[in-house]
């Protein structure tokens, strides 16, 4: 059997191309399957943010951004479509995304989904403070220092 290839793209909005395909997905998952408002989705964020796309083969089957804010560096919009969840292609691209917007600062955060929090606690990620309500889906605050 033929061995998958998985290629991440990090790429900035006026990638068209490219950022099409990251819409879709993001689309597919917060906004198809978890009812997010496409408003909320899409936001004022994405020309600032460094974004990445997860290929498996020719197939864009992830995606996640990250950006520097006042209090540190959000790691967010995390997506993997639903048919290939569960084969570690979440963790090879938040690796990436970790290593990346490591170089911005040492204080990554990120709101984690409450179904999420145990695949970020895996990468080193601890809950801070009480849950909250984003997009009527519970979270909470995640942050990871980096030590140099």
């Amino acid at each position: 059997m033929k061995q998958k290839r998985i290629k991440i793209i990090p790429f900035k909005t006026n990638d068209l191309k490219t950022f099409e395909l990251c819409r879709k997905i993001r689309t597919n998952v917060f906004i198809v399957e978890q009812s997010v408002e496409e408003e909320e989705e899409f936001d004022a964020f994405e020309e600032e943010s460094q974004h990445y796309l997860l290929m498996l083969d020719e197939f864009a089957i992830g995606t996640a951004r990250w950006r520097a804010t006042d209090k540190g560096v959000k790691l967010e919009r995390f997506a993997i479509l639903e048919e290939f969840r569960g084969n570690k292609y979440g963790e090879f691209l938040l690796k990436k995304v970790i290593e990346d917007a490591a170089q911005a600062g040492d204080y990554l955060y990120l709101h984690a989904q409450l179904k999420a929090v145990d695949f970020y606690a895996r990468q080193g990620f601890m809950k801070i403070g009480p849950q909250f309500e984003e997009c009527d889906i519970r979270h909470y605050k995640m942050e990871l220092t980096i030590n140099r």
